[in-house]
């Protein structure tokens, strides 16, 4: 799980650099600092874990331009913004764009590592449900095309009766499908059966069926 105690500070000024480093060292982080947003980036393909401290505004791209780039390379590490009360602008341009907190420098060390820990957590159960949606996908991969169906008509709230009618089959096969579906699926109600055939189409749809 050490992977998910990675943090990546990304900021211009070493004695910034030095002492957010310095907290999140002290309190078990394995820290990854970078005086650019370039230099982060440069390395970044191979450092997908954990989640990123950057200045707001930085010589060669600033937080908003990194922010917009970990988008399009599709680098999903939750953001942290560090601003000097004059960004306020700025800071809620990074917060549309994704950034999920935002601290005012000089910040208090406990709000950082509050931060930090929230973004982390974040990422943990994006992970998880990611994960579980895959275990969901393959689960339904498993079905038949009768199955299919009859699971089609299951979702949409009708009973076995009218699966069987709207099918051509009869109420005890509809039956058998169904208890197949559920062992298939390993759902223990039908309400569970709904929840992980919704989960197995991700969040935000992001499939490519």
């Amino acid at each position: 799980m050490t992977g998910h105690k990675v943090v990546h500070v990304i900021d211009d000024d070493a004695a910034v650099r030095d002492a957010v480093g310095l907290l999140l060292s002290t309190e078990g982080y394995k820290v990854h600092a970078y005086p650019s947003a370039p230099a982060f980036l440069k390395t970044a393909p191979a450092q997908r874990e954990g989640c990123v401290v950057t200045d707001v505004r930085m010589p060669e791209m600033n937080g908003i331009e990194l922010i917009a780039k970990m988008r399009e390379d599709k680098l999903s590490m939750p953001v942290i913004v560090l601003t000097a009360h004059a960004d306020v602008p700025l800071a809620v341009e990074a917060m549309k764009l994704g950034a999920v907190d935002l601290l005012e420098k000089p910040f208090e060390d406990e709000a950082l590592l509050a931060a930090v820990d929230a973004a982390l957590e974040r990422r943990s159960a994006e992970e998880t449900r990611s994960r579980e949606s895959l275990v969901f996908k393959n689960r339904l991969a498993s079905l038949t095309r009768r199955e299919n169906e009859i699971l089609a008509g299951l979702l949409k709230g009708l009973s076995n009766k009218v699966i069987a009618h709207d099918l051509g089959i009869s109420i005890r096969t509809a039956e058998v499908h169904r208890a197949n579906i559920m062992a298939k699926m390993r759902a223990g109600n039908l309400a569970e059966l709904v929840k992980m055939a919704l989960a197995a189409n991700g969040p935000s749809g992001t499939d490519s069926e």
